[in-house]
């Protein structure tokens, strides 16, 4: 056999050579997204010190923050309430949960969001948190179908006998007929859905009927509760009450326009929170749900507090002004507050989201600085309440340490169950210690 050292030797420096020539090749990208560039050296090369802040992202001005503000105890990111004298901030929130025992009713949430909160990640942590604090047990709303139903722990979910309709679709989606959830379902003759989960006070199903509806309930297993309804084409429900751990509503008889969509898991007192997420959303989609389906559901289920916390699907790479997504926002925060005159609304802010850089190391996207200050001053125009996620979880980089301790994905995006649970803590010590402020902000005032 023949010696090939040489021939070895020159193979070698000439994959050397090109993989020197490959590092010094302009900066590459594929669907605007940079390559890593070569480099031999990598893991002998220092590290590279970045500056904290680069000063490549030009932010607007920052709002006039409100005040009380400074107030904030160290290591907190609290709650910025930009309200006017209409008091269309936290104040009607932190007053219904002060009067939760009084009132005999229960204080409402509903959270709005994209696939950051969805399967009740971060809202079944914050419901669990609020209903310890203040009573109150269930789930809450749940329409009628859905993709996750394995997914979502907070509730075991089972359906049959439904054509159901999402904004998610591509084709055949009314939007004059979804619900807050931008979902509908159609049923036929025996359509079921059951829920199970903790003990609950009161079960309702929500839906719209232009004549006579036929529903039954079956709560713990036991026998059935029929129900006989007269459709008015508004939306309206039905509840059965007691100790519930599961309950079956099912659809006996229905007209040709019956449209369904959900059913909730709730306690007469105490808190109560609804989810409402949809993946993909950026938060335009709610301008197109219907003001009449709104207006019924702040009478059937008044909402005490607004939350919307959009962003993932609106930070884009190389994008900085997000003024028009503002002015967007805006449209939306307007809307609400018209439907809704009696809640408090919440902006949540974007979190953090890494990208890689050219040289295939993990940073804070731009965009999302930006996008965060841009909802500060959603909060502020709208004279709405604001919560800076991004800085309570430590600000740039800080979905990196999240993935690092297990509370994230590796798409440095998403947040997994743990994460929500961290969040929904961090949330939750601000909202007691806004609730706290203003109680003593209004001893004062009244002295």
């Amino acid at each position: 056999m023949k010696n090939r050292v040489t021939a070895v030797f020159f193979l070698a420096v000439c994959v050397v050579t090109g993989l020197l020539a490959l590092h010094f090749l302009p900066s590459l990208s594929v669907g605007g997204k940079p390559l890593r560039k070569v480099d031999l050296l990598s893991d002998i090369r220092p590290d590279k010190v970045v500056p904290a802040d680069t000063g490549t992202v030009v932010l607007p001005p920052p709002p006039v923050r409100p005040a009380f503000v400074d107030t904030c105890r160290k290591g907190m990111e609290c709650i910025e309430d930009y309200a006017d004298s209409t008091a269309r901030g936290m104040s009607r929130f932190y007053e219904a949960l002060g009067e939760c025992e009084r009132t005999g009713r229960p204080v409402r949430i509903a959270y709005f969001g994209d696939s950051f909160i969805e399967a009740d990640i971060l809202t079944g942590d914050l419901r669990r948190m609020f209903q310890k604090r203040f009573g109150g047990s269930g789930v809450g709303y749940v329409s009628v179908t859905t993709r996750i139903a394995g997914f979502r722990p907070t509730v075991r979910q089972s359906f049959e006998g439904w054509e159901s309709h999402s904004i998610t679709d591509s084709v055949r989606f009314d939007r004059s007929m979804q619900d807050m959830s931008n979902r509908y379902a159609f049923p036929s003759s025996g359509a079921y859905v059951q829920l199970k989960g903790d003990t609950c006070g009161v079960s309702s199903c929500y839906f719209v009927a232009s004549d006579s509806v036929v529903l039954s309930a079956s709560v713990n297993g036991g026998d059935a509760r029929r129900f006989r309804v007269r459709g008015d084409g508004q939306l309206q429900s039905v509840s059965v009450e007691g100790e519930i751990g599961r309950v079956r509503w099912t659809v006996e008889r229905f007209d040709s326009v019956s449209v369904f969509y959900a059913v909730t898991m709730d306690s007469p007192q105490g808190v109560v929170l609804d989810n409402f997420s949809t993946r993909g959303s950026g938060g335009q989609q709610l301008l197109n749900v219907p003001a009449s389906i709104l207006r019924r559901y702040g009478s059937l289920r008044p909402y005490d507090l607004i939350v919307l916390q959009y962003g993932l699907n609106v930070a884009s790479e190389g994008v900085l002004d997000y003024s028009y997504y503002k002015e967007a926002m805006v449209r939306v925060v307007d809307y609400l507050k018209g439907v809704f005159p009696h809640a408090s609304v919440l902006i949540v802010g974007v979190g953090d989201r890494e990208m890689k850089d050219e040289d295939g190391e993990l940073r804070t996207m731009p965009a999302v600085k930006s996008l965060v200050r841009y909802q500060q001053l959603l909060a502020a125009e709208t004279h709405t309440a604001f919560w800076n996620m991004f800085e309570a979880l430590g600000g740039e980089g800080s979905m990196e340490r999240m993935v690092d301790d297990k509370l994230a994905n590796y798409d440095y995006t998403h947040i997994n169950f743990r994460g929500g649970k961290h969040i929904a803590g961090l949330l939750f010590e601000a909202l007691m210690y806004g609730k706290e402020q203003y109680e003593k902000r209004k001893a004062y005032e009244t002295e």
